[in-house]
């Protein structure tokens, strides 16, 4: 997972998660990172259309988008 999610950052792709959120939500989304620390990344979710800051004890999993074209 830390491997596809450096990938995102160092090479803007965007990539697809599955996240929990604290109120136990879980989600699809895709995300383009944008910075990663010890216990968080910040991404562009393209889901919600903005700048979303994620835990990444609550990333369940991380996927290649299989086929990448312009996410809008």
């Amino acid at each position: 997972m830390d491997r596809l999610l450096l990938k995102s950052l160092n090479e803007q792709i965007p990539v697809e998660m599955i996240y929990i959120s604290s109120s136990k939500q879980i989600s699809q989304r895709k995300i383009l990172v944008t910075h990663i620390n010890d216990t968080t990344i910040r991404a562009y979710c393209y889901l919600r259309k903005q700048s979303r800051l994620f835990k990444i004890e609550n990333i369940l999993s991380v996927m290649a988008i299989k086929q990448f074209r312009e996410l809008g």
